[in-house]
C-alpha cells in the first residue's frame, strides 16, 4: 500500500444514512472534508509537505508485510544534506528552512507516484521505493544526487550550492530484519557516504556472493 492508497482512506460519501434528500447534506460533507484535511495534516510535515516521521513508520511497516507477502522488494533510501549546519550558521535558520523547502520539491518532481518521500527529521529525508530493486535504487538515489548538486537553492542574497549523501538497502521475501532493524542498516551506509567525503551513494554489494563491504558510488569521476 503507497501513500496515496493510505490518503484515500477518509471517503466523502453523499449521506452517511443513503437519503439523497437529506437537508443536512452540504453540512455534512463540509465536516467529511474538513476531517479529510486534518487527517492529511497529521500525517504531512509543516514546513516540507513530504510526509512526516509518523506516517514513515507507518508506511514502512505495512510496505515491507507487502514485501513478505508478494515477494516485491522494499528499498529504502535515507538522504542527509551536507554540511547543513554550516548554511544555518551562515544564512540563518530561514534560509535553512528554504533550502529544506527546495530539497523537498526536488524531491518530490522526482520520485515516482508510488513512492513515499518523508521528512525523517532535521535535514534528513527518506524515500520509500515499493517493487524497487537495490540496483535500481541506488540508480534512483544516483540521479537524484546529481540533481541536488546541480540545482542550487535561492536565499534572498546568496545562491547555495547543495550536496547530499545517502544510503540504500532493499528489504526482500525472506529476510528476517524488523522495521527497526532495516532502517539500522540503511543508517548505516548514510553514515559510510558521510565518513567516506559525503556527496555519494553507499549501499551493500549487488552480487550475492560478494563481500559485506558496502560499494561506494563517489560524485568524483
Amino acid at each position: 500500500m503507497n501513500g496515496k492508497q493510505l490518503d484515500n482512506k477518509v471517503a466523502v460519501k453523499p449521506c452517511p444514512a443513503g437519503d439523497k434528500n437529506c437537508t443536512n447534506l452540504s453540512e455534512v460533507q463540509r465536516l467529511q472534508e474538513e476531517i479529510r484535511q486534518l487527517a492529511a495534516l497529521v500525517r504531512t510535515d509543516e514546513l516540507t509537505r513530504l510526509f512526516n516521521y509518523r506516517y514513515f513508520n507507518q508506511a514502512l511497516s505495512l510496505e515491507m508485510e507487502r514485501t513478505r507477502r508478494s515477494g516485491q522488494p522494499t528499498c529504502l533510501i535515507m538522504i542527509d544534506l551536507d554540511h547543513f549546519k554550516a548554511i544555518n550558521d551562515a544564512y540563518g535558520h530561514e534560509v535553512g528552512n528554504v533550502v529544506l523547502g527546495h530539497i523537498s520539491t526536488l524531491i518530490k518532481k522526482t520520485v515516482r507516484r508510488l513512492d513515499i518521500p518523508c521528512r525523517y527529521g532535521g535535514e534528513e529525508f527518506t524515500i520509500i521505493l515499493p517493487d524497487t530493486t537495490l540496483k535500481q535504487g541506488v540508480r534512483f538515489a544516483n540521479r537524484l544526487r546529481l540533481i541536488i548538486e546541480n540545482s542550487p537553492a535561492k536565499a534572498p542574497d546568496a545562491l547555495l550550492g547543495i550536496e547530499a549523501s545517502f544510503g540504500v538497502d532493499v528489504y526482500e521475501k525472506g529476510d528476517q530484519q524488523t522495521e527497526k532493524e532495516f532502517v539500522e542498516k540503511v543508517d548505516s551506509f548514510l553514515y559510510l557516504a558521510k565518513q567516506e567525503g559525503r556527496n555519494r551513494v553507499c549501499h551493500r554489494p549487488f552480487s550475492e556472493g560478494a563481500s559485506d563491504t558496502a560499494q561506494t558510488n563517489s560524485a568524483k569521476k
